[in-house]
């Protein structure tokens, strides 16, 4: 944006010089998050405007920004962004307080809102805006807790749209099935008490649950091998990327919060939070089949991407779950020629949605590449490889998130 606009006779000029504080401000809080960073260096009063409280509040009344998506490598310190918006990639200065000692090499894990979360190797979280660096540790949990198995971490952003800073972080652990959870508030800035979950007993009845003494027919989470078509000894429960071994996802309808996510077996497990059960869903493919499998969550709902190999092609395909039918039903597939590129190179995916979008991270020991759906136009599109340094960035997997200056810690 320039500062002034002549028209093409040059009888009247446009000063942005002459708008009061408040319509500028208004006017540079909805330009795309970018450009944020070259605010100040247009004059001395965009910089004071870029720095001050007003501008931070005008910006937390746009209701929502184009997603970023903080992508995952082996190379864990280092913060590189792709900008859903200008199509392009970004490295952003690594927040001071993970580049500690304590805190080097920790793992994203969750993302809402403004921000993501990280764990360190201490099984602490840290909580961070991207943009601008600002970071949180969170109380630590019991010590108890943290050589129990967790399910899921997943993240919330508060429902108000005038306050960008607010969130919970919810874990999910234990053993099927004894599940339970805990949640972290940050209006409180505590951890909420534990909670146990109880498995559904009729899935049209919520308030017919398992009790303790009734026995716990599946034997989902236990592994099972068997010979594949290559002829390799595969193990039926998951090998999830470290990036993704909390694959879970957060959704709310009809004011229930209901958290979703993957088990050692590949079988989906959905927590109800709101009257604390959970229940599983029915497989998609049979337990001695080869395949990849991740959740995402798009426009509040909660989708299944899953590639597989069938009839010596490779098949990627969206699926979402009716309850009214009880069934998975295809709602989107990549096309078979651009599927077809990753039969028989054992392709672990990895996704992450965001509005109608989902950011596909295909990556095996042979091949890497990252695809972007739009479920609205039903488009694939190949992203552009990411160059550091001279090198093609191998991408494991991806977190979105909303570029927000002014969601803060």
């Amino acid at each position: 944006m320039t500062r002034k606009r002549k028209s093409q006779e040059g009888s009247s000029t446009f000063l942005m010089d002459k708008l009061n504080e408040d319509l500028l401000e208004g006017v540079l809080s909805r330009l795309p998050t970018s450009a944020f960073f070259r605010l100040s260096s247009v004059c001395k009063r965009w910089k004071s405007v870029a720095n001050s409280s007003s501008f931070k509040l005008a910006c937390s009344q746009i209701p929502s920004r184009d997603p970023w998506f903080f992508m995952v490598e082996s190379h864990l310190n280092q913060s590189i962004v792709f900008d859903s918006a200008e199509k392009n990639w970004k490295k952003l200065n690594h927040p001071p307080l993970l580049q500690k000692n304590s805190n080097y090499n920790s793992m994203p894990v969750s993302a809402s809102g403004g921000f993501i979360c990280f764990r360190n190797s201490y099984g602490n979280f840290i909580v961070c805006n991207p943009v601008t660096g600002s970071c949180n540790e969170q109380p630590p949990l019991d010590p108890a807790l943290q050589s129990l198995t967790f399910h899921a971490i997943v993240m919330s952003s508060c429902p108000n749209k005038h306050d960008q800073s607010s969130y919970k972080l919810v874990v999910v652990f234990g053993e099927l099935p004894k599940l339970s959870f805990r949640v972290y508030n940050s209006s409180s800035g505590c951890w909420e008490e534990e909670i146990a979950l109880s498995k559904k007993f009729n899935d049209d009845d919520k308030s017919k649950e398992l009790d303790d003494s009734t026995e716990f027919d599946s034997n989902d989470d236990s592994a099972v091998y068997f010979l594949s078509k290559a002829g390799n000894v595969v193990a039926t429960n998951m090998q999830r990327s470290p990036s993704k071994q909390y694959s879970s996802v957060i959704t709310s309808k009809d004011g229930e919060e209901i958290v979703h996510f993957l088990s050692s077996s590949g079988s989906i497990v959905a927590c109800n939070l709101t009257y604390k059960c959970f229940i599983e869903y029915p497989r998609l493919l049979p337990v001695f089949y080869e395949y990849s499998i991740d959740l995402v969550e798009c426009g509040g709902r909660m989708l299944v991407v899953l590639l597989s190999e069938f009839f010596e092609s490779a098949s990627l395909r969206v699926w979402c779950y009716d309850e009214d039918i009880r069934s998975w039903q295809q709602i989107a597939a990549m096309p078979p020629s651009m599927s077809h590129e990753w039969y028989g190179k054992n392709v672990d995916i990895n996704c992450v949605g965001a509005g109608d979008q989902i950011l596909i991270c295909l990556s095996s020991a042979e091949i890497s590449s990252c695809v972007m759906c739009d479920l609205t136009a039903n488009e694939w599109i190949k992203l552009p490889k990411c160059f550091v340094d001279g090198e093609a960035i191998k991408f494991m997997s991806a977190f979105s998130f909303q570029p927000r200056i002014e969601a803060s810690l």
